[in-house]
């Protein structure tokens, strides 16, 4: 260890990122172990790293006493004053050791455990970068595809995209650079594992913020998204500016914010829609671009009818049902599509079959004004005791008409 080791030491924790110290410490506490299990000696030893020059002082530890019994680990009062005159029994002696061969030992432990702590703190500070970025946009190069993983070059680290996180028709072509979400961040037994994702929703909702500052500063807002990667995904939109249109801003001048979009997913569509506190509208919305006649709700369970012309009815559920489906996953409403010819049909006993009414759910506080013969005086609230004292009143003044009447 000498002035050399230690400013290669310097270079190489500034190119590392690692912290001196760090390594240093660790080094002390190594070189101790290494000490004792090369001399076969059970001292108490200290071992000291000068973190300037990388001088090693090597010192016993023993305790001052009167009589020695375990030489070892003790050193007489009279040794102990030859060493340092202000020692007194109970105190704990520094004798500096000079051991033979101990710079050769030293140099061999100091590099196993440099490069063993380097790898370490690497990890632990790759750890921490990528843990705080979870659910953000990275962008990487492919490396190479199996048939299960896509592995992707980081830079300073490698991240894989598991197939569940894949999308069916895109292509992993390597070399090529491509933007993806990161999923996960695992803190594995060598390496951080950088589980990423193309097939997410929220990697949609990133290249929005990406591409439209009005989403990054707050004055439009994303309510939802729903999506089946690689064909089509809605996106509900609002503004918190009136003078400001959400879906003109998030499409952009001629198309070129979302057409971006567009690309990055290499085609996906996407269909970009006003968010509506009004169910009703919002629903009529979400299954755009079919034209909607009327919608039909129950709030109590989240079920809707919609009806639609004739000619819109395919349109409204799409190809294999997909409009229909993503608009109900948007909204979190059930959606049932009916055209017009079929709502016609249809008796008011088929239209609350299908939003599913039911008699006794319309005929809100009926159950909760009937109580139980038994229930104890106690146990009732204040608003139903009036309930009750206003049910017996009445029944008390029908009593008294019939009487006045007979």
């Amino acid at each position: 260890m000498n002035k050399d080791f230690m400013l290669a030491l310097d270079e190489l924790c500034k190119d590392k990122n690692v912290e001196k110290d760090v390594i240093l410490d660790a080094l002390e506490k190594a070189l101790v172990k290494s000490y004792q299990k090369n001399y076969d000696n059970q001292e108490n030893v200290d071992v000291v790293i000068d973190h300037e020059t990388g001088e090693i002082g090597v010192f016993a530890l023993k305790d001052v006493v009167e009589q020695v019994e375990d030489p070892i680990n003790q050193i007489s009062l009279k040794d102990a004053k030859d060493v340092d005159s202000s020692l007194a029994v109970g105190d704990t002696a520094r004798i500096k050791l000079v051991p033979k061969n101990f710079g050769r030992v030293a140099a061999q432990t100091a590099r196993n455990i440099v490069i063993q702590k380097i790898r370490d703190a690497q990890r632990e500070s790759l750890f921490g970068d990528y843990l705080d970025r979870e659910n953000e946009l990275i962008t990487g190069s492919i490396q190479r595809v199996d048939k299960y993983n896509v592995y992707v070059n980081l830079d300073k680290i490698e991240g894989i995209v598991p197939l569940k996180e894949q999308v069916a028709t895109e292509s992993y072509i390597p070399n090529e650079r491509m933007k993806f979400l990161i999923k996960e961040v695992r803190n594995s037994g060598k390496d951080p594992q950088i589980v990423l994702s193309r097939s997410s929703e929220n990697l949609v909702t990133r290249l929005f913020e990406l591409e439209v500052p009005e989403i990054t500063d707050g004055v439009i807002e994303i309510y939802s998204i729903a999506r089946e990667a690689g064909s089509r995904t809605k996106m509900a939109v609002f503004s918190n500016d009136d003078t400001i249109d959400a879906v003109g801003a998030c499409i952009g001048y001629k198309g070129a914010r979302v057409n971006t979009i567009v690309d990055s997913l290499q085609g996906e569509k996407i269909d970009i829609i006003n968010y509506s506190k009004d169910i009703e509208a919002f629903i009529s919305n979400a299954l755009s671009p079919a034209d909607i006649i009327e919608v039909y709700v129950n709030e109590r369970n989240k079920q809707s009818l919609v009806v639609v012309e004739d000619d819109q009815l395919s349109l409204a559920i799409g190809k294999e049902g997909q409009n229909a489906r993503l608009a109900a996953r948007l909204t979190g409403w059930k959606i049932d599509i009916k055209s017009k010819l079929e709502f016609d049909r249809l008796s008011q006993e088929d239209i609350d079959e299908i939003l599913e009414i039911n008699e006794k759910e319309d005929l809100p506080g009926e159950e909760e004004s009937q109580i139980e013969e038994n229930s104890p005086i106690e146990d009732l609230d204040q608003e139903q005791i009036d309930q009750v004292s206003e049910e017996v009143s009445e029944n008390d003044e029908e009593e008294i008409s019939e009487k006045v009447e007979d």
